[in-house]
């Protein structure tokens, strides 16, 4: 508990109290300046504050120092942590018991490894039949596609090449359909030029056979033909 402040007044009376009260009668001293020395001094406020700042500081770099650790206990769990280490131990046990029994029976797994296991059956439970089956129909279509996918995957370090391939093959394949669209556009025209052709042809036998009719009456009447040839010729 703290001590009374001696010279506080409405404390409980004593010598320095009765001082101070003679004093305030007297007129030497006033009851402002009484209360502004009652007041605590700023500066020691401030070295209080500084205290409680720096206590808290102190705290949390603490804590800042706790939660580094638990981090680095997590991330290191699976090596330092008694459970994980416990079920690595019965890991490497297990490991080790199965590593003795091969060892045990070596002899026994050489001969079985040496036999042929062709026209053996291997017993399979009746549950797990069906799914035998289902795995068998997967394993012979897969067998049937496997040289398709062995093939895709010699490919593949030449697909760059294949696209070049098939670039080119495909420009000429323009080239080629440009051509033949302009062979087909001659054909045509050339089409239309037989049907013109052959539509002249009639035209063309019967002014020769007029021709031919004209040339055998002329030694007969010389003038007449010559005449008519002329008139043939204007034509």
């Amino acid at each position: 508990m703290a001590a009374a402040n001696p010279w506080d007044r409405a404390a409980e009376p004593n010598a320095a109290g009765l001082l101070l009260d003679r004093f305030v009668a007297s007129g030497l001293v006033t009851q402002e300046m009484l209360n502004i020395s009652k007041k605590s001094a700023s500066c020691f406020v401030n070295f209080s504050r500084l205290q409680q700042m720096t206590n808290i500081q102190a705290e949390i770099y603490q804590k800042n120092l706790e939660i580094e650790l638990l981090r680095l206990e997590k991330d290191a769990a699976d090596v330092i942590h008694p459970s994980f280490l416990a079920q690595k131990c019965n890991a490497l046990q297990n490991m080790n018991n199965h590593l003795e029994a091969v060892l045990k029976e070596k002899r026994s797994l050489r001969q079985r490894l040496l036999k042929p296991m062709c026209q053996e059956n291997l017993p399979i439970e009746a549950v797990y039949h069906r799914y035998m089956v289902h795995l068998l129909e997967l394993a012979v279509t897969f067998i049937e596609r496997l040289e398709n996918h062995l093939e895709t995957i010699r490919n593949i370090p030449h697909l760059d090449e294949n696209l070049k391939k098939m670039s080119k093959a495909l420009a000429q394949m323009d080239i080629l359909v440009t051509e033949t669209e302009e062979l087909a556009e001659n054909i045509l025209k050339w089409q239309e030029q037989q049907k013109e052709v052959s539509s002249c042809i009639p035209k063309i036998l019967a002014e020769e056979n007029y021709l031919h009719k004209h040339d055998a009456i002329m030694p007969s009447l010389p003038f007449t033909s010559k005449v008519h040839i002329q008139t043939v010729n204007a034509k």
